[in-house]
């Protein structure tokens, strides 16, 4: 028996963030000000505190800065879906973000591998993003 696993639970500042993930766009955060991109939803820009902040839309393209392989699953929803990778993805805009690497060569991910975001249904429409291989021998040069 498969359990489901949990919904996002959103919050006055990333309510758009969930809303625009239900029509499978990423968004991040640009600040009007210092012109500074970051994520995750907040209401103050992180470099220079300002209230200024709009939304954008993120490529959704990025590269792996480092990840770990879970497994033993922290609920029992997640039982069916050890071993998994949760990683810190380095968007192509610059910000970071942890998400999980899903796809059929998920556990084979190394340190910058080139990824592509993907949308996970929780059910009732709610949308995660997600992370996915673009191609075995992309890798970014560092």
């Amino acid at each position: 028996m498969s359990v489901q696993l949990p919904q996002p639970i959103a919050n006055a500042d990333s309510q758009p963030y969930w809303n625009a993930a239900r029509e499978r766009k990423l968004l991040i955060r640009r600040c009007k000000a210092c012109e500074a991109l970051h994520f995750m939803p907040r209401h103050l820009c992180p470099e220079c505190w300002s209230d200024e902040l709009e939304w954008v839309q993120s490529a959704g393209t990025g590269s792996v800065h480092s990840f770990t392989i879970i497994r033993r699953a922290s609920m029992p929803a997640f039982n069916d879906k050890v071993p998994y990778v949760v990683a810190m993805i380095e968007l192509d805009e610059g910000p970071r973000m942890v998400a999980n690497i899903v796809g059929d060569n998920a556990l084979s991910v190394s340190i910058g591998d080139r990824v592509e975001v993907t949308f996970e249904e929780r059910g009732d429409g709610a949308m995660v993003p997600q992370f996915q291989p673009v191609a075995a021998t992309a890798k970014v040069d560092r």
